[in-house]
Parts: C-alpha cells; sequence; structure tokens
C-alpha cells in the first residue's frame, strides 16, 4: 500500500480528514468496565500461557468494543529505509492486506504517533493516495497509540463503516488494553530482533566455516606444487611463508570487511587489496614504487584468496628479478571497466633490461595462470619488452563478486 497514485489530487483538507475535535462533541457510549477487565486479565493469562495469542485476541477485542468491520496493528519499522509501519493481526474486512506496509511520515499511523493521542479519521482515501489506489473506502478510523515508555512501537486502529460512529467511551476502553498490550508488542518486537541477530550469527558462522576451509584448500595446493619445484628446504620455507602472508594480508581484509559490510558478498575493495600487497615493497611513502589507478571494484570473500595470491606473485617477481630490483624501478598497476570484465594491467619500469621470454616457467607464473583461469575464469596475456614485464589480465566481474 505504500504505492503512489499518479496524478492524485487530494479530494479533502487535513482538517476534513482529522477530526479528533468532534470525540468530545459526542455522547459517550456505555462501556461494559467490568468487561473490559475480564479482557486484560484473559490476555494476562495468555502472556504466560501462550504469549502469541496476545496481540491477536487484542485486535479482536478492540474491533469488538469498537464495534467496528475492520481492524489491526500498524508496527513500527522505523529501523527501515524509508521508515514505514506494516500492517499485522488484522481482523474484518481488511484482512486481506496483512503485511502491508504505509509510510511513517505520511500516514494516519504516523500523525497518531507524532500527537501520542487517539486520532479519528474520516475518509483518509481523500486525503493519502496510497490508500486511494486500493480503492479502499474508510469512513472513520480509530487510532491509539501504542508505546512503551518513550519508545514508540506502532499504533491500534479500528475502521467503522459509518460515520459518527466512534466516541470517548470507545477510546476510554481501548485506550486501557492498549496500555496493557504494548507490554506484548515490545516482547514481539524483541523476538523478532533476536530471530534477526541469531539468524545473522548463523550466516556469519556458515560463512566463515566455508572461509576457512577455503583457505585451508588453497594452502595445501600452495604445499604440494611448493614441494615439487622447491629445490631446497630454505627455498621451499621461503616460497610457503611469503604466499601464506599474502593469504592472511587478504584473510585480514576479508575479516574485517565481513564485519563491516552488511552485503556479505562484497568482502574486499580491489584498490584496498592491491595497497596491502604493495606495502612491503615500499620505502618511501612520498614516493611509491607501486602506483595504482582505477575505480572501486568490490571483491567476493572468495576472489579475494584469488586475487591476493596473483598480486603477490606479481610483486616478488618484480623484487626478485625485475623492476623492484632497482632503486629506481616501480610498477604501474591500472584498471579499467571493459563491459561485464575487468581489466587489469601491470606494467613494470625502471628495472634490469629485459633480454626476452624466460626459457623456464617457474612456480609462480604457472600458479597464476591456474588462479586467472581456472578458479577467476579469466584469461591474461605478457609481453617480455626490453624496459620491463608488461601483462594484461582480463578476468569475469561476475566471477570477482564470488
Amino acid at each position: 500500500m505504500t504505492g503512489v497514485v499518479q496524478a492524485f489530487t487530494a479530494a479533502a483538507t487535513f482538517d476534513e480528514v482529522f477530526v479528533t475535535r468532534e470525540l468530545n462533541q459526542r455522547a459517550a457510549s456505555e462501556i461494559d468496565h467490568r468487561w473490559v477487565k475480564e479482557a486484560i486479565q484473559e490476555l494476562a493469562v495468555h502472556m504466560v500461557d501462550g504469549p502469541e495469542k496476545v496481540l491477536p485476541r487484542f485486535v479482536a477485542l478492540a474491533m469488538e468494543i469498537g464495534r467496528g468491520v475492520s481492524s489491526g496493528i500498524s508496527v513500527a519499522e522505523f529501523d527501515e529505509d524509508p521508515p514505514q509501519f506494516r500492517w499485522a493481526y488484522l481482523q474484518g474486512t481488511l484482512s486481506a492486506f496483512e503485511g502491508a506496509t504505509t509510510p511513517r511520515d505520511f500516514s494516519p499511523c504516523g500523525i497518531t504517533l507524532d500527537n501520542d493521542a487517539p486520532v479519528l479519521t474520516r475518509h483518509s482515501e481523500r486525503y493519502y493516495p496510497w490508500i486511494a489506489e486500493v480503492n479502499v473506502a474508510l469512513p472513520e478510523v480509530l487510532l491509539v497509540p501504542l508505546h512503551r515508555g518513550s519508545e514508540k512501537l506502532g499504533t491500534l486502529w479500528i475502521v467503522s463503516d459509518e460515520l459518527s460512529h466512534f466516541n470517548r467511551g470507545h477510546v476510554e476502553a481501548i485506550t486501557e488494553i492498549a496500555a496493557f498490550v504494548s507490554i506484548a508488542l515490545r516482547i514481539h518486537q524483541t523476538e523478532i530482533r533476536l530471530s534477526k541477530a541469531l539468524h545473522e550469527q548463523e550466516a556469519l558462522a556458515k560463512e566463515m566455516s566455508h572461509r576457512v576451509k577455503n583457505v585451508f584448500a588453497i594452502v595445501d595446493g600452495i604445499i604440494h606444487f611448493s614441494g615439487k619445484r622447491a629445490n631446497s628446504k630454505d627455498e621451499l620455507v621461503a616460497s610457503l611463508a611469503g604466499r601464506v602472508r599474502a593469504l592472511a594480508v587478504a584473510h585480514g581484509i576479508v575479516r574485517r570487511s565481513f564485519r563491516d559490510l552488511p552485503d556479505l558478498t562484497q568482502a574486499a575493495e580491489l584498490g584496498e587489496l592491491l595497497h596491502a600487497i604493495a606495502l612491503p615493497y615500499e620505502v618511501d611513502a612520498a614516493r611509491p614504487r607501486i602506483v595504482t589507478e582505477g575505480p572501486a571494484v568490490a571483491l567476493g570473500q572468495h576472489a579475494t584468496n584469488s586475487v591476493a595470491l596473483v598480486l603477490h606473485e606479481l610483486a616478488t617477481n618484480a623484487a626478485k628479478y625485475g623492476a623492484l630490483t632497482r632503486d629506481g624501478g616501480g610498477v604501474t598497476v591500472t584498471w579499467t571497466m571493459d563491459g561485464p570484465d575487468l581489466i587489469l594491467c601491470w606494467k613494470e619500469h625502471g628495472g634490469p633490461l629485459v633480454s626476452g621470454t624466460p626459457a623456464v616457467a617457474g612456480f609462480g607464473s604457472t600458479l597464476v595462470t591456474k588462479t586467472i583461469e581456472t578458479t577467476l575464469g579469466g584469461r591474461w596475456y605478457r609481453q617480455w619488452l626490453p624496459e620491463g614485464l608488461e601483462m594484461s589480465i582480463r578476468l569475469p566481474l561476475d566471477r570477482l563478486r564470488e
């Protein structure tokens, strides 16, 4: 019910719709207060034996007391953007709208909470387009605020199909019950928040378990391939240590982002990851040796580990054989979007003169190829130019979000 009727023109003014002042002009109906107290006692029993029955029974009692044709609770959901009410426990003619949402700042319920007092409306569909668009006529609606202390929880509303129907007697009786039921509504909202928190905690645990398994699988692969290529124990230790450190950097970024970001599929940002990988090779912060430039690119938690390994291998090779072996050498890393793909360019300069393509591909090259082509589903191209290595990597964006 939060849609907006195009070109809607209000057929009534605010003062013509909000007629709370008329309540004091109408004779109060006879209310059986003993029956009201018995109803409160009944609700108290439900609070202990079956709390889930309290709110539906409250709505039914309110409709019975007010002799209305429909009733319900508009539950405050002010943490949403924009803030809204959600209709719950609906009875009578409007029960088909169970779960519908209405705007906090443009609704009779919002006015009721702002006034913190009962409100009476007459044909509110003539003022609010979101009511008019569903072709509902509301001759009179009595609204009562629900709150616990200063916390605004929502509103109770009762609909009558007759004009001049509600009076002070209805207001007094329903307000008396509402004060008690606000406690039940507060408990209900707390249970919803707790359930949501438990669900998020369970999701966190599952994701963390999956990520740990993924890291172990990567480490297992690194050990397996490194063991085949290493010529000595020291060489094996050095290669393993560097690659595991790269994973640790990636994991640190993922862990922090996993905590901070509401979207669990976005674990890190490419530029931030590049900076973290490059940091060990920097000497003078004013003159970075690895210069990066490109738009923000969100990486998924799985892709982050793979990209970190690739960048670590490239930086390690540059420090062992390429541009980063010389004081004046450096690397420029740029990336751009090309339709569904990301294109990352790695360009070294200022290093030792390159005589051509190396005769033998080392483990690092094999790892980069496997990671780019198999794990990330991409392609890469290399040129061994005299001034240094130039590389272009094309990666599908959808794989980077995994």
